[in-house]
């Protein structure tokens, strides 16, 4: 059975989520303890939302530091299946393992909604098994979602086709509507809304399940 290890740090507060969502769609998921130096025999990793660390500095600056960020990073260097969501995305930036930044919202607004997301690259490992061009309504819950790169990080990211997700309506600023990014492997993903908490119909949406159901398609294709 596919096995996704969810990396807790002192402040993540999705963690379970995330492991409910992963064996709901017939995964098997434990959690990585963040002052453990390996992710064990995990064939995919999701850094999950919450505040690391309790965001102290800024978002992940911390918790970039854990010594499992360094079986982490080893791992994507490998080719190994990644996945920053909300929290987990910023830590992701701050580690290096993805290029930009979060910064604060537009108009300073913490966000606590549903979003619409347009798929627009499935050339990642947490997109492969959506279809190009849906809309998928997941929710959001940040403070610091606010998505920015450099100009040429920016024109990289559009050539490269790697900008996975865009929102419809952008709801925080992020440049071009960036909601999620992947690296240069295809490997890497960050986003900020939450596919995790959109999994199952009693919470209103299942539409969070083509995501999470594309890591664990990427994590077996790398077990063969």
């Amino acid at each position: 059975m596919t096995k996704v290890g969810v990396v807790l740090f002192p402040g993540s507060n999705c963690e379970q989520d995330a492991i409910e969502s992963i064996r709901l769609l017939g995964g098997d998921a434990e959690v990585l303890w963040h002052g453990d130096a390996t992710i064990g025999d995990a064939d995919a990793v999701i850094v999950p939302g919450g505040f690391a660390h309790g965001d102290y500095l800024r978002p992940g600056a911390i918790a970039r530091f854990s010594p499992v960020m360094g079986a982490v990073a080893a791992f994507a260097a490998a080719g190994g299946p990644v996945v920053g969501i909300c929290n987990g995305f910023q830590v992701l930036t701050e580690a290096g393992l993805l290029p930009g930044a979060l910064q604060k919202n537009r108009g300073l607004k913490f966000l606590c909604t549903t979003v619409s997301l347009r798929v627009d690259s499935t050339n990642s490992v947490l997109t492969s098994d959506a279809e190009a061009g849906s809309i998928l309504r997941v929710p959001v819950n940040h403070f610091e979602g606010n998505y920015t790169c450099s100009p040429e990080t920016l024109a990289e990211l559009q050539g490269d086709d790697r900008i996975v997700l865009r929102y419809v309506e952008n709801p925080n600023g992020s440049i071009d509507d960036i909601a999620g990014i992947c690296s240069e492997g295809r490997n890497v993903v960050g986003l900020m809304p939450h596919p995790e908490r959109a999994c199952h119909p009693l919470l209103g949406s299942t539409d969070g399940q083509p995501l999470l159901r594309s890591l664990l398609t990427a994590a077996a294709k790398a077990q063969v």
